[in-house]
């Protein structure tokens, strides 16, 4: 079989998995609810009175720090828990065809989340006349945070056999990656290091490329941020998964 037979093979093994159990219903559901009643309720659509999904999109990194931890933490976890990790490294695949097959499988799942968001973006067109080239950079942007916390997560599930602790794990990372270009923490170092040092701290932070893309502004530097974030947390992944099998 070829490799990307094998990685649609693992893709879809883990979708019917996932999909046989109530995790992708929970998370495409909650995430709907969320994102909805933050954007119309908290995030002061109304009040802006400007046919703009930012309120929409401002509350992504948060929705998407704990719920694609909860999705995602038994990637590699529940088959370590089960033993049936031995099983699948020794199939006729490469550890990287079944990381990627895996990482596929959930991103599927995160992107199905993001399309059913569709009446959000049908409702600001009814109410006003929005820039839908601005809303469409802000779901590709979306996407890519999402898969970010996805390599993340991935990374803390082969870790360890324990769906908590990946959980918990993988939640403390991405936090570390928003709050690093939180405004307050920026504001808080400026007082006791240099601004030069500053940036560099806030260049590495979710926030900081995602409020650009965000804007609408698809810039290179921002897309290759995410892109290196996605694969340094796959490489990561991929060293674990090799010791173990090594071992």
């Amino acid at each position: 079989m070829s490799c990307c037979g094998n990685i649609w093979s693992i893709a879809k093994r883990e979708l019917s998995g996932t999909v046989s159990s109530p995790v992708a219903y929970v998370f495409v559901v909650i995430f709907l609810l969320l994102s909805s009643f933050f954007t119309f309720m908290i995030g002061g659509f109304f009040e802006r009175g400007q046919a703009s999904l930012v309120s929409f999109f401002g509350w992504h990194p948060w929705l998407y720090l704990f719920l694609v931890p909860a999705v995602g933490m038994r990637m590699w976890a529940e088959e370590r828990r089960s033993g049936t990790i031995e099983l699948l490294l020794t199939l006729p695949i490469t550890t990287w065809q079944a990381i990627a097959g895996k990482f596929l499988a959930y991103l599927v799942i995160i992107a199905v989340a993001l399309l059913l968001t569709f009446p959000v973006w049908i409702t600001v067109n009814y109410l006003g006349a929005p820039d839908n080239g601005v809303i469409f950079a802000g779901y590709i942007g979306s996407l890519l945070l999402g898969a970010s916390y996805l390599a993340v997560t991935s990374f803390t599930s082969a870790l360890t056999r324990n769906q908590v602790v990946s959980f918990i794990l993988a939640v403390v990372i991405c936090l570390f990656l928003i709050l690093c270009g939180w405004p307050p923490v920026l504001n808080l170092l400026s007082r006791a290091v240099s601004q030069g040092f500053v940036d560099l701290v806030a260049s590495f932070s979710f926030m900081t490329h995602f409020e650009n893309v965000q804007r609408g502004v698809l810039d290179l530097r921002d897309i290759v941020f995410f892109v290196s974030v996605i694969v340094f947390f796959l490489f990561a992944t991929h060293a674990v998964l090799r010791a173990r099998r090594a071992g």
